[in-house]
């Protein structure tokens, strides 16, 4: 059995709930999709990236870049573990107060490879996005949030990993940015799903059916989107 997630490096509770009223409010309507990935221009991307966090951070998007390069046609195991430990080994944790100044920002792969450092979003986000560039459906990828109970107590607080889902009715294998195996949710008693996304829809709990697009009415995840496009990933 996998660890419990300690309550240091977890979302907050203010956020998560803030999180969890903004994406219900989406629930029943049906909203316009957008694109979670497309074609890379890297030429953008390096500028954007030269502009904004130097040298250092140019060093690690190339890392991100060979990366792609190694993983393309790979079979699935070998692109989850490998995207799982890129961002795991190279990210530190930190909170998005002292990250960023505010209580909840969602950024882009490229902000939390400048930067060195994210929350729980940010490590979901940067792997989500970079198993779309390796060509892993859409279908087969949603951001979870849950809530991880801490050891054996009743205590609980808000998180987010990354699912794959062999089919849509499967038991999603869970990439987290504190446990380095990645297991079946099954094996993850400590988690207990309370609604997951992407980018063309919104599921509640461990439903299989997508009950919105959260891509309008979830404004963090619109703002990702958007900033990304500008920085040359869609």
């Amino acid at each position: 059995m996998a660890k419990p997630v300690p309550s240091e490096f977890r979302c907050s509770r203010r956020r998560f709930l803030a999180g969890a009223a903004s994406l219900w409010l989406a629930v029943g309507l049906g909203l316009a999709t957008a694109p979670a990935t497309g074609n890379l221009d890297p030429s953008r991307l390096r500028s954007a990236m030269q502009s904004r966090y130097g040298g250092r951070g140019v060093a690690v998007l190339e890392e991100w870049f060979a990366l792609l390069d190694r993983l393309a046609g790979a079979d699935i195991d070998t692109q989850l573990r490998e995207v799982n430990d890129f961002f795991n080994r190279r990210v530190r944790w930190v909170d998005d107060i002292d990250n960023w100044g505010q209580e909840d920002f969602w950024a882009t792969p490229l902000e939390t490879m400048g930067k060195g450092q994210g929350d729980c979003e940010d490590y979901s986000i940067a792997k989500y996005i970079t198993l779309r560039q390796l060509g892993v459906p859409n279908a087969q990828l949603r951001m979870i949030y849950v809530r991880a109970r801490i050891g054996r107590s009743q205590i609980s607080q808000a998180h987010m990993v990354l699912g794959y889902y062999e089919t849509p009715s499967a038991v999603p294998r869970i990439l987290d940015n504190l446990v380095p195996s990645i297991t079946p949710a099954t094996q993850r008693s400590d988690l207990d799903p309370v609604f997951s996304f992407n980018s063309e829809g919104l599921w509640a709990g461990g439903s299989t059916q997508s009950r919105a697009d959260p891509t309008q009415r979830l404004s963090r995840w619109s703002s990702v989107l958007g900033r990304m496009q500008d920085q040359g990933f869609l």
